[in-house]
């Protein structure tokens, strides 16, 4: 019964949970959500121990690199204009003039070479714990966007004093210049980000408790597939230690 509060555990235990998730994403991505041509690894930051991000790449051995188009390979994927995803808010941003005045960024791909198209990121206690971190983890976010990678934001953590609205109004206020307020009960967020022309964010605002609904990650700029986010989070939860399963679920016996 998704989503838990983490705030109460250390930095540790979270930061043991979000490896397990992760790694549950990239077997459920691999297990049959991606289209043929597509799959998921973890992967790692410099300094860091275990994996903080989910990279999808594409194998352009045969193409030599050109973008996707939804072709027979990509069976699977969901045409936004067809079927629009299920989420509770839809954003776009109205000026991508930002693109021309932000500072070229390094994006690291997997050593294969071959194209990242999308990352899903999980935000930790280390991204909240100060004003550099969390405009660190927006920079990494909207640089990513540049480059045309999609990236999904999974933020399971309440706001702090560094992002009083929520780590997607911290990115969203980079990207589109715009305001964001989450509905009130619903400090948590989900977000999905379409790196076309004009950025497209879609957001789903939850709560401790929420059920955790299948969220879309886009491959391409017109084609995106539904990431189970309850099913491998509850994957992830049976590993969490029952010493620290009891403290997470106190609130609810209280």
């Amino acid at each position: 019964m998704p989503i838990h509060d983490w705030t109460r555990v250390t930095a540790g235990v979270f930061h043991d949970f979000q490896n397990a998730w992760i790694t549950e994403l990239r077997n459920a991505l691999n297990g049959g959500v991606l289209p043929e041509r597509y799959y998921a690894l973890g992967e790692q930051r410099a300094g860091e121990i275990g994996p903080d991000v989910l990279a999808l790449h594409v194998d352009d051995s045969e193409d030599a690199g050109a973008p996707s188009s939804g072709s027979e390979d990509d069976r699977g994927m969901v045409a936004v204009a067809e079927v629009p995803p299920r989420v509770s808010i839809s954003q776009e941003a109205v000026d991508a003039a930002y693109y021309a005045s932000m500072q070229r960024s390094i994006v690291v791909r997997h050593a294969t070479g071959d194209r990242i198209v999308a990352m899903i990121e999980i935000v930790s206690p280390a991204n909240k714990h100060g004003r550099d971190p969390v405009q660190e983890f927006v920079r990494k976010v909207t640089a990513a966007l540049r480059e045309g990678v999609h990236v999904m934001v999974i933020d399971p953590l309440p706001p702090t004093r560094h992002d009083p609205a929520g780590m997607h109004e911290a990115i969203w206020a980079t990207v589109a210049a715009m305001d964001y307020e989450p509905p009130e009960g619903m400090p948590l967020t989900l977000a999905s980000y379409c790196a076309r022309e004009m950025i497209g964010a879609y957001v789903e605002p939850i709560q401790v408790g929420s059920v955790l609904i299948d969220m879309p990650l886009f491959l391409t700029r017109d084609h995106y597939v539904n990431t189970p986010l309850e099913n491998t989070y509850m994957a992830a939860w049976q590993g969490v230690p029952h010493r620290w399963r009891r403290v997470i679920e106190a609130a609810k016996r209280a």
